[in-house]
């Protein structure tokens, strides 16, 4: 995964840059068809995992690690 240094540095780069910008606008039509197609209320979903991930990662336990919140100290 990169950082946040090695994502801007992709961008800065004209030909990457648009590179990543056509790759996301297959992947978000892909969504929208799929959301479409399975009745899915992207909006609502979306709401109700930033829900669940506020249970599973609380800030003072989560903040600054990648684990899995089955791995987070309790």
């Amino acid at each position: 995964m990169a950082d946040p240094e090695q994502s801007q540095a992709v961008m800065e780069d004209p030909a990457k840059a648009e590179a990543v910008r056509q790759e996301m606008a297959d992947v978000f039509s892909y969504l929208l068809r799929l959301a479409t197609v399975l009745d899915v209320d992207l909006e609502q979903a979306l709401k109700d995992k930033v829900d669940l991930n506020t249970t599973r990662y609380p800030v003072d336990r989560a903040y600054g690690t990648a684990a899995k919140y089955t791995d987070l100290d309790r």
